[in-house]
C-alpha cells in the first residue's frame, strides 16, 4: 500500500500541497479507508499532515532542527493565506485555496462522504473535552473515540500511544503547537497504528470559541494575522514583527519563474 499522490509547489523551499480543501479532505478520507481495508502487514506508517504559514516558513529557515522535522511530513498544507499568495507571486503552479487546520477539522466530516473515527490530543483537559463534545454534536459523520490533553511527560508517551491505538481511530489530531506537536509525531510514528495524523496547533480553542476567528473577508485577504495581533498584541507582536518579513524574504529567495 502506497501513500496518496498529490501535486505540490515549493513555497519558500517547502513542498506544499497544491490542492483545494475538498480534494484534501477526500484524499485523507480515502487513505483512511484504504489503510483499514489493507492487511495489517501492508499498512504503512501514519500519513503525517503538517501545516505551513508565515511562522512555519520563518522557523524552517532559521531552525535546522525544525526544518528536519518538517521534512519528515507526508503532506504539508497551506494553513496560512500568505502561502497561497506566495505561490501566486513566485510560481507557475498555484495553490488553489488556503486549507486552514481550523477549517480542515470540519472539512473531513463535511467533504468526505463516509464516517471516520477521530482522536483529539492536545490543549488543556477542559478545552479538548469541550471541543470533542461540540464536534460530536455538529458532525454526524465524525465519531470522537478518545481525547487526551497535551500536558504529559516523555515517559508517558508509550502509554498514550497504546490508548490511541486501542481506540482504533482513523485520524489523530495533535494540537500542542509548533514544533512540539511535529516532534511528537515523528518520535512516535512507528508506534502509532492510525492511518492519518494531523497537527492542529490551537485548533480546539477555536472550536470552543476561546479564540475568535477573523471575519471571512480578512481571512480571504490574508489579514487574519492582523486580527489575531489586535486580539493578543502582547503575545503576538514580536512574533509577527520578526517572522512576517522573514517569510516574505524566504519566499522571494526560493522563488521560481512563473513560466516554469
Amino acid at each position: 500500500m502506497k501513500y496518496p499522490e498529490f501535486p505540490t509547489v515549493d513555497v519558500a523551499g517547502i513542498p506544499t500541497a497544491a490542492i483545494d480543501r475538498t480534494a484534501l479532505a477526500q484524499m485523507l478520507g480515502n487513505h483512511c479507508a484504504s489503510w483499514r481495508n489493507a492487511a495489517e502487514s501492508e499498512r504503512p506508517e501514519p500519513f503525517l499532515v503538517f501545516s505551513s504559514n508565515g511562522h512555519a516558513i520563518s522557523s524552517y529557515h532559521s531552525d535546522a532542527g525544525f526544518a528536519d522535522i518538517m521534512d519528515e511530513g507526508s503532506c504539508i498544507h497551506a494553513d496560512g493565506q500568505s502561502v497561497v499568495t506566495f505561490s501566486r507571486w513566485f510560481h507557475a503552479v498555484h495553490i488553489p485555496e488556503r486549507a486552514a487546520t481550523t477549517d480542515m477539522i470540519h472539512d473531513l466530516p463535511e467533504r468526505y462522504p463516509h464516517p471516520l473515527r477521530h482522536f483529539l490530543m492536545g490543549s488543556k483537559e477542559d478545552v479538548v473535552q469541550k471541543a470533542a463534545q461540540i464536534l460530536g454534536v455538529r458532525h454526524q459523520r465524525m465519531t470522537i473515540v478518545g481525547v487526551r490533553n497535551g500536558y504529559f511527560k516523555r515517559e508517558e508517551e508509550e502509554e498514550i500511544c497504546a490508548q490511541i491505538n486501542a481506540s482504533e481511530a482513523d485520524v489523530l489530531w495533535v494540537g500542542m503547537g509548533k514544533p512540539i506537536e511535529q516532534a511528537f509525531c515523528i518520535r512516535n510514528r512507528k508506534k502509532l497504528k492510525v492511518p492519518v495524523i494531523i497537527t492542529c496547533g490551537g485548533c480546539y480553542n477555536y472550536i470552543t470559541g476561546d479564540y475568535p476567528r477573523a471575519p471571512l473577508w480578512m481571512q480571504n485577504a490574508g489579514l487574519e494575522w492582523v486580527f489575531r495581533l489586535m486580539d493578543d498584541p502582547r503575545k503576538l507582536f514580536w512574533r509577527y514583527a520578526l517572522t512576517n518579513p522573514h517569510s516574505v524574504y524566504c519566499a522571494w529567495r526560493y522563488r521560481k519563474s512563473r513560466k516554469n
